[in-house]
């Protein structure tokens, strides 16, 4: 393909190599997709309606529900189009804020899971104090400022990305416009981009992870200096639901932005690439939701009002 082809559009080459695989992912994909969005607005549509989660726990919850929605949508409909399709191609537009939005997204979410931390660290270790500390103006701005960075990480790495040269090469070995791959099909020396990328990794992904590490080992001591076997319990299952969850998220985005590129076969990047933008978000609900009896006492409230 000429030169002009790419700068209109992309090959997201993806499973295109197992067509049998790419049949299987197509329904499992499309299922996962459905449950993610059931979930999420479930969780979103309780919080807001139930008086008793108006809280700010279930605030930030509601923003983590909101941006996982947004999070899958970027680039799930479009690897179920390319599963099912033989035409692979996105355009240079949709490329770029695919692009725009999955950096953006998975940056905010580093970020909120942070605040969330931070959230039951003061909860736990300020009861008394709780209310004053998280007051909603507090919570609105620790939302923007969580916002305001993936939005930050995306101005800065979008174009870099999709301004390299790449001499007429198109054909993506993903199945989404993600940043490791479109860099790997630049036609000139990348080790200031990919020492950009590391350092804003570092910045995006470790500072916030070190926040949490330090919340939670505060939230530990705290824990454990309390007498009674049913306080330390409800306090364990307050918390064990946002640890899942940040196990989860960290893990994958650890192993795949942490690392040298060529550490890891292709397929190995496409799968982790799936899990967390597929699999992490449609868990993120069933965690919450199945560990907290706030929301399923809540959803009974709701459904035998109506």
């Amino acid at each position: 393909m000429s030169s002009q082809s790419c700068q209109e559009q992309f090959i997201l080459l993806g499973f295109s190599d197992r067509p049998r695989l790419e049949q299987i992912l197509f329904v499992f994909v499309l299922i996962f997709y459905l449950v993610t969005l059931v979930g999420n607005i479930v969780i979103i549509w309780v919080s807001r309606l139930d008086p008793c989660l108006h809280t700010p726990m279930y605030f930030f919850l509601t923003n983590l529900s909101f941006l996982d929605l947004c999070f899958t949508t970027s680039s799930i409909p479009q690897l179920l189009f390319n599963l099912g399709s033989p035409d692979k191609t996105i355009s240079f537009t949709g490329c770029a804020i695919q692009l725009f939005m999955f950096l953006g997204l998975g940056g905010t979410e580093c970020v909120l899971l942070a605040v969330m931390a931070y959230d039951r660290f003061t909860a736990i270790c300020k009861p008394l104090r709780y209310s004053v500390i998280m007051h909603s103006q507090l919570c609105w701005k620790l939302v923007s400022v969580a916002w305001g960075v993936g939005l930050l990480n995306s101005l800065v790495m979008s174009p870099v990305t999709m301004k390299l040269p790449r001499c007429g090469r198109c054909r993506v070995k993903h199945f989404l416009c993600e940043m490791p791959a479109l860099i790997k099909i630049a036609c000139v020396d990348t080790v200031a981009v990919e020492s950009t990328v590391f350092i804003l990794s570092v910045i995006i992904v470790l500072v916030p992870l070190s926040l949490i590490l330090i919340s939670y080992s505060y939230i530990a001591l705290a824990v454990l200096r309390i007498k009674s076997a049913a306080g330390r319990r409800k306090a364990f299952n307050t918390c064990g639901s946002h640890l899942t969850v940040v196990s989860l998220f960290y893990g994958n985005i650890i192993y795949m932005y942490m690392q040298p590129g060529n550490n890891s076969s292709q397929d190995q990047g496409k799968f982790l690439t799936l899990f967390y933008n597929l699999v992490t978000p449609m868990l993120n609900p069933v965690i919450y939701t199945l560990r907290n009896k706030d929301v399923k006492g809540a959803l009974k409230r709701l459904v035998s009002r109506k």
